[in-house]
């Protein structure tokens, strides 16, 4: 019989994968998994001088499937993913992968050119491009200084008293 020398962090580790497996057994988040109610959309939003840049992971989607509309500051991305039908003589013995409606609305920081708008679908990431409108880009004011109004100001000839 060999000895084998006691390591409490290998015990916990396995303790601690007990319990997420426990708490993600025993609890499920509205909109969850394989249910055909509308659950979220994970996205990237990134923002230059020009424009927002919106990534969303829509793995399984068809593009034809996808809605997109801009409505002053704010987008909404909505959708469905159709869920394979069973095949008669087989049998399931898992089934994660999501399937129903998402939406998802973000409020942007500025309203954005919806007619320069550009959408691209490649490999389950939707890109948005969306420019920002002409009223909400920096624009540089150019400030005049009290010696131009005081030229103007010192031309009436007025007299001291």
């Amino acid at each position: 019989m060999a000895i084998e020398r006691w390591d409490p962090f290998r015990e916990a580790i396995s303790l601690r994968d007990a319990m997420n497996s426990l708490l993600q057994e025993s609890f499920v988040r509205p909109g969850g998994m394989g249910q055909s109610s509308q659950s979220t959309l994970p996205l990237d939003v990134t923002e230059t001088e020009n424009e927002f840049v919106i990534k969303a992971s829509l793995p399984g989607v068809k593009p034809e499937d996808v809605q997109i509309t801009v409505h002053g500051d704010t987008l909404t991305i909505r959708g469905e993913s159709k869920a394979e039908e069973e095949k008669k003589g087989e049998q399931w013995h898992l089934r994660e992968r999501r399937f129903g409606s998402f939406q998802r609305s973000v409020a942007l920081a500025t309203p954005v050119n919806s007619d320069q708008a550009q959408a691209h679908y490649e490999h389950g990431v939707l890109t948005l491009t969306l420019p920002k409108s002409e009223a909400a880009k920096p624009r540089q004011i150019k400030v005049s200084g009290p010696s131009q109004q005081a030229q103007v100001g010192n031309g009436s000839g007025g007299s001291k008293k």
